[in-house]
């Protein structure tokens, strides 16, 4: 009997294979860690430089505390914290499933 489309179990196999491999590098791309972890280190990079040179106003305000610098600091080791767990403990690829009767690969 012909396959329907023209494809074959072959064709589909592999366009599976195919579809599971971009599923990982996808989840791998947008892991959260990532992100949040980018993102923290960003934003304290930059609150650490307002922090650096404080206003007597913004001192004043804060009671003698520079806030900009402790807290772009605590974001900064935040998002190093985030970015060395994602490098420690990185997102597993995904088990492909075995269909019944096929035997699993390894």
């Amino acid at each position: 009997m012909s396959e329907p489309h023209g494809y074959s179990e072959h064709d589909v196999q592999r366009e599976v294979t195919e579809l599971q491999a971009q599923s990982a590098t996808a989840a791998r791309i947008f892991d959260l860690r990532r992100i949040i972890g980018g993102l923290f280190v960003l934003y304290g990079i930059i609150v650490t430089i307002a922090g650096i040179n404080p206003s007597d106003s913004s001192l004043d305000k804060s009671e003698g505390i520079n806030i900009n610098l402790w807290t772009g600091l605590g974001m900064l080791l935040l998002g190093i914290f985030f970015l060395a767990w994602l490098k420690l403990r990185p997102t597993p690829p995904p088990v492909p499933e075995a269909t019944p009767g096929e035997e699993p690969t390894e």
